[in-house]
């Protein structure tokens, strides 16, 4: 996607200040939407952060969104180099692994202050359709370079697994920089090489099967607390919108058309915007938690406890009537609101760290760092929702098999 019709027709006097200068935007503008969303950054922070007043911003880009989408294009251009030198490699395995240590390393640097991040790829659903669509179209040819690293693919439904492969070790990379500083620097190389195990060797034991117990969504609502009535319809809504196109796709507007009440209803409901993502946050967190629990209850060994419950978090995602809430709409939250959603995920890493523990004791799971496995399992449970149109392609229960594969079994043939 060309970026120049961001830039006014005027030439500036030197050429080489024009592009440090607006590489210098680029970069203020990139650290402002890591940490705030394309909502968060405004073109005001942005000149602030560079030394310039507003009008010398729309210098270099007219609007705010030409400028989120002049950083987004940066990044995958970024991402494209990345896997471009991963698929040098001789074979999956060392592509895969290869590729998560570039991961690693970059993020390295980028807590020693000798490179920047690349932004989270999922806020460009948030831009305007013109914008959006040459962006999605990078985005997905980067995926199917990522695909390719499996290939060549011996027939359609290989394809197809490796898509869910894919699919899964790139959101593998974008959750890094949520928990990956926790650990101290000396210790990345490290983390890599246990995060290319559990891909290489998958979490399931030796002699365990594949044989989950899916719970319904009236199973889950009937073991939780009790919803103010009229709630669940707007949280079903918003969630799906927030998936969909953002924060601010999920407008109050949108809502309220789609369920086809009143404002007065909504905010009846909820005070603000921010209230409703918050709630969308913590609803999804219960229904992941009692998931954990009904599969902890009813489980004979912590395998069935561990797949029961992925199971179930992956049939929720890919019926897509009500998801769980991408970890995406973090962006969109005050800092306070944010840190609370942050800590419900942490419960929700420790549950399913304990069971991992229990199961490598009990030898149903394979000996794995339990730390970093409760992540990829996060990471591959919130993207599933982005996989509901490849899962809609074939039989529910093969489709959450595939996808879930990817932990239970890793992501390398045998």
């Amino acid at each position: 996607m060309a970026t120049g019709d961001a830039v006014l027709e005027r030439k500036p006097r030197s050429r080489a200040r024009f592009e440090r200068k607006r590489e210098d935007v680029l970069d203020a503008a990139a650290a402002l939407i890591a940490l705030h969303g394309v909502r968060g950054a405004t073109l005001q922070e942005v000149a602030t952060a560079v030394g310039l007043n507003t009008t010398s911003v729309t210098y270099y880009f007219r609007r705010k969104e030409l400028l989120a989408a002049a950083v987004f294009e940066r990044s995958l251009d970024r991402l494209r180099g990345m896997i471009a030198e991963a698929a040098t490699e001789p074979g999956p395995r060392e592509r895969v692994s290869r590729f998560i240590r570039l991961h690693v390393d970059l993020h390295a640097r980028v807590i020693a202050g000798t490179a920047k991040p690349l932004v989270t790829l999922s806020d460009i659903r948030t831009l305007d359709e013109d914008l959006r669509r040459p962006l999605l179209d990078l985005y997905l040819d980067a995926f199917r370079l990522v695909r390719g690293f499996w290939g060549p693919f011996t027939d359609d439904a290989h394809k197809e697994l490796c898509t869910a492969r894919a699919h899964m070790l790139l959101e593998v990379v974008f959750w890094l920089p949520v928990w990956l500083a926790r650990y101290a620097i000396n210790d990345f190389g490290r983390v890599g090489r246990r995060i290319f195990t559990i891909l290489d060797e998958g979490l399931a034991g030796k002699g365990t099967a594949w044989q989950p117990r899916l719970y319904s969504e009236d199973e889950i609502r009937a073991a939780m607390p009790p919803q103010e009535p009229g709630a669940d319809n707007f949280l079903r809504v918003a969630t799906r919108l927030i998936n969909e196109s953002g924060y601010r796709g999920a407008s109050v507007v949108r809502i309220v058309e789609e369920l086809n009440v009143t404002k007065g209803s909504f905010y009846h409901h909820l005070d603000a915007k921010d209230d409703l993502v918050l709630e969308c946050f913590r609803q999804s967190y219960k229904r992941v938690a009692v998931a954990q629990w009904l599969a902890h209850r009813d489980g004979a060994n912590e395998w069935e406890r561990l797949s029961w419950a992925i199971a179930t978090l992956v049939d929720i995602q890919f019926r897509a009537d009500w998801p769980l809430t991408r970890t995406t709409a973090l962006q969109a939250l005050p800092a306070d609101l944010r840190a609370e959603v942050v800590r419900r995920s942490d419960r929700i890493a420790l549950r399913f760290m304990g069971t991992l523990v229990d199961g490598i004791r009990d030898g149903t799971i394979n000996s794995i760092d339990p730390m970093i496995a409760s992540q990829l399992i996060l990471s591959t449970l919130n993207s599933a929702y982005d996989l509901k149109g490849w899962a809609a392609r074939m039989p529910r229960e093969q489709a959450i098999a595939l996808y879930a594969s990817t932990l239970a079994d890793g992501v390398f043939d045998a």
